[in-house]
Protein backbone atom coordinates (compact mmCIF):
# COMPACT_ATOMS: atom_id res chain seq x y z
CA UNK A 1 0.00 0.00 0.00
CA UNK A 2 1.48 3.38 -0.97
CA UNK A 3 2.55 5.94 1.61
CA UNK A 4 0.56 9.18 1.64
CA UNK A 5 1.50 12.38 3.42
CA UNK A 6 -1.36 14.69 4.36
CA UNK A 7 -0.94 18.38 5.01
CA UNK A 8 -0.62 21.81 3.44
CA UNK A 9 1.86 22.53 0.67
CA UNK A 10 3.40 25.70 2.10
CA UNK A 11 3.73 24.54 5.72
CA UNK A 12 7.39 24.55 6.84
CA UNK A 13 7.01 21.28 8.76
CA UNK A 14 5.47 19.68 5.68
CA UNK A 15 8.39 20.86 3.56
CA UNK A 16 10.83 19.28 6.02
CA UNK A 17 8.91 16.00 6.11
CA UNK A 18 8.60 15.79 2.32
CA UNK A 19 12.30 16.61 1.91
CA UNK A 20 13.15 13.83 4.39
CA UNK A 21 11.01 11.33 2.46
CA UNK A 22 12.57 12.39 -0.86
CA UNK A 23 16.14 12.27 0.47
CA UNK A 24 15.55 8.79 1.90
CA UNK A 25 14.10 7.37 -1.31
CA UNK A 26 10.57 6.97 0.03
CA UNK A 27 7.96 7.13 -2.72
CA UNK A 28 4.83 8.87 -1.49
CA UNK A 29 1.67 10.59 -2.54
CA UNK A 30 0.75 14.03 -1.24
CA UNK A 31 -2.76 15.04 -0.18
CA UNK A 32 -3.16 18.80 0.23
CA UNK A 33 -5.95 19.76 2.65
CA UNK A 34 -6.18 23.25 1.14
CA UNK A 35 -7.09 21.96 -2.31
CA UNK A 36 -8.63 18.54 -1.63
CA UNK A 37 -10.06 18.89 1.89
CA UNK A 38 -10.39 15.78 4.03
CA UNK A 39 -13.18 13.20 4.12
CA UNK A 40 -15.14 12.98 7.38
CA UNK A 41 -14.75 9.18 7.41
CA UNK A 42 -10.96 9.39 7.07
CA UNK A 43 -10.66 12.00 9.82
CA UNK A 44 -12.93 9.94 12.08
CA UNK A 45 -10.85 6.79 11.48
CA UNK A 46 -7.67 8.74 12.34
CA UNK A 47 -9.37 9.99 15.50
CA UNK A 48 -10.40 6.44 16.41
CA UNK A 49 -6.80 5.27 16.00
CA UNK A 50 -4.88 8.22 17.46
CA UNK A 51 -7.39 10.23 19.49
CA UNK A 52 -8.71 13.62 18.37
CA UNK A 53 -6.35 15.35 20.81
CA UNK A 54 -3.35 14.11 18.81
CA UNK A 55 -4.83 15.48 15.58
CA UNK A 56 -6.00 18.92 16.69
CA UNK A 57 -3.31 21.57 16.28
CA UNK A 58 -4.06 23.86 19.22
CA UNK A 59 -0.78 25.76 18.74
CA UNK A 60 -1.61 26.93 15.23
CA UNK A 61 -2.85 30.38 14.27
CA UNK A 62 -6.17 29.06 12.96
CA UNK A 63 -7.08 27.49 16.30
CA UNK A 64 -5.81 30.42 18.36
CA UNK A 65 -7.97 32.85 16.35
CA UNK A 66 -11.15 30.91 17.09
CA UNK A 67 -13.68 32.51 19.40
CA UNK A 68 -13.41 31.22 22.97
CA UNK A 69 -16.86 29.65 22.60
CA UNK A 70 -15.47 27.33 19.87
CA UNK A 71 -12.49 26.34 22.04
CA UNK A 72 -14.53 25.60 25.17
CA UNK A 73 -15.92 22.17 25.93
CA UNK A 74 -13.95 20.43 23.22
CA UNK A 75 -14.83 16.81 22.62
CA UNK A 76 -14.33 14.53 19.64
CA UNK A 77 -17.49 15.63 17.83
CA UNK A 78 -16.70 19.34 18.19
CA UNK A 79 -12.99 18.91 17.36
CA UNK A 80 -13.74 16.88 14.22
CA UNK A 81 -16.26 19.51 13.08
CA UNK A 82 -13.64 22.24 13.54
CA UNK A 83 -10.98 20.26 11.65
CA UNK A 84 -13.38 19.45 8.81
CA UNK A 85 -14.40 23.11 8.50
CA UNK A 86 -10.78 24.32 8.64
CA UNK A 87 -8.33 21.52 7.79
CA UNK A 88 -5.38 23.74 8.68
CA UNK A 89 -6.31 22.87 12.29
CA UNK A 90 -5.18 19.27 11.67
CA UNK A 91 -1.67 18.71 13.01
CA UNK A 92 0.81 18.31 10.19
CA UNK A 93 1.89 16.15 8.65
CA UNK A 94 -0.18 13.03 8.98
CA UNK A 95 1.81 10.23 7.36
CA UNK A 96 -0.23 7.17 6.39
CA UNK A 97 2.12 4.21 6.09
CA UNK A 98 -0.70 1.90 5.02
CA UNK A 99 -1.47 0.37 8.38
CA UNK A 100 0.17 2.87 10.72
CA UNK A 101 -0.22 6.63 11.13
CA UNK A 102 2.42 9.11 12.23
CA UNK A 103 1.46 12.66 13.24
CA UNK A 104 3.97 15.49 13.18
CA UNK A 105 7.52 15.31 11.87
CA UNK A 106 10.43 14.03 13.90
CA UNK A 107 13.36 12.77 11.80
CA UNK A 108 14.21 10.09 14.39
CA UNK A 109 10.64 8.72 14.29
CA UNK A 110 10.61 8.70 10.49
CA UNK A 111 14.02 6.95 10.47
CA UNK A 112 12.64 4.24 12.77
CA UNK A 113 9.18 3.79 11.19
CA UNK A 114 9.51 4.61 7.48
CA UNK A 115 11.16 2.17 5.13
CA UNK A 116 12.61 3.27 1.77
CA UNK A 117 10.55 2.08 -1.19
CA UNK A 118 13.47 1.54 -3.52
CA UNK A 119 12.80 4.53 -5.75
CA UNK A 120 14.06 8.03 -5.16
CA UNK A 121 11.21 9.78 -6.93
CA UNK A 122 8.07 10.83 -5.16
CA UNK A 123 4.78 10.58 -6.96
CA UNK A 124 1.95 13.08 -6.83
CA UNK A 125 -1.40 11.92 -5.51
Amino acid sequence: MPITIYGIKNCDTMKKARAWLDSHGVAHGFHDYKTAGIARDKLKSWSDELGWEALLNRAGTTFRKLPDSDKEGLNERKALALMLAQPSMIKRPVLDLGGKLLVGFKPETYAREVKPSGGSRARKA
